[in-house]
């Protein structure tokens, strides 16, 4: 397994010192928000990606990828019938598939929930359908490039579309394309019914990604979760991938997060 950290975790330092004290705890690479980057991701050029590859490099990381992938700009959507709109994201994230091989990295995590959900008068089946034909076209670019499209499912409390890992699958199914794959996330696979252990299991053919939290919005080993039935989960389905931590409440402040939550997967991986 190796190990990664999402950027954010360290809100308001500079990427250097970001990257420095990651790979000074033993981290392997950096998972990046691109909101992070520009206030306006739209802005970043090629060079710009490829600068921000060599910062990270230059402490010993990689980059993994990017996630949170919708924050911004504002105006942009999934599933919504405005082809304008749907047409914009889809240059968005394309956009972004790009910045991310620049950087060297290989997955986007398409998370972003509030620029998926749907609107009560919406049909499901035909916001779907959008869906598909937005991250199918997103996806055969990123193909060109390297780049995986990794989809999150996240709980209803987030959003109403793609709320489970069987939805997940779903989706991915009928995008049918070899660029798009499943993300999963700790945090996320709580709020099933199904344990999380069988949830690894039944997505083993689709998982690309994995995020490592709790659902305290902590870092793994910082809650209730028990990572080492998730360990023996990933090892029987053979995922190889990243493991990265990603957390939703930074009160103990990033270096602490960093710390235990490596200190804690190394221990039970």
């Amino acid at each position: 397994m190796r190990f990664a950290i999402c950027n954010e975790t360290y809100a308001g330092w500079d990427l250097e010192a970001i990257a420095s004290h990651a790979a000074g705890l033993g981290y392997e690479a950096l998972e990046l928000a691109p909101f992070t980057l520009a206030a306006d991701p739209r802005a970043l050029t090629t060079n710009d990606a490829r600068r921000i590859g060599e910062t990270v490099r230059g402490a010993g990381l990689e980059v993994s990828g990017l996630h949170w992938l919708l924050r911004a700009p504002e105006g942009l959507h999934l599933t919504t019938p405005d082809e304008a709109v749907r047409a914009s994201t889809r240059r968005f994230v394309i956009h972004l598939a790009h910045l991310c091989a620049e950087m060297g990295g290989r997955y986007l995590v398409w998370g972003s929930p509030a620029q998926r959900s749907l609107e009560p008068e919406w049909d499901r089946a035909d916001a779907f359908a959008r869906a598909v034909e937005t991250v199918r076209a997103v996806a055969e670019e990123a193909q060109r490039v390297g780049v995986i499209v990794a989809m999150e499912p996240l709980p209803p409390s987030y959003t109403n579309f793609l709320t489970c890992a069987a939805e997940g699958r779903a989706f991915v199914h009928a995008v049918d394309h070899p660029a798009c794959r499943l993300h999963l996330d700790v945090n996320a696979m709580s709020h099933e019914e199904t344990p999380i252990p069988e949830v690894i299991r039944a997505s083993g053919e689709e998982l690309a990604y994995f995020h490592a939290n709790d659902p305290c919005l902590l870092g793994p080993g910082m809650g209730e979760v028990d990572y080492g039935p998730i360990r023996d989960a990933l090892q029987a389905v053979g995922y190889e991938g990243w493991m990265s931590v990603e957390v939703f409440d930074d009160s103990p402040g990033p270096e602490r997060i960093a710390r235990e939550s490596l200190r804690y997967l190394r221990s039970i991986f």
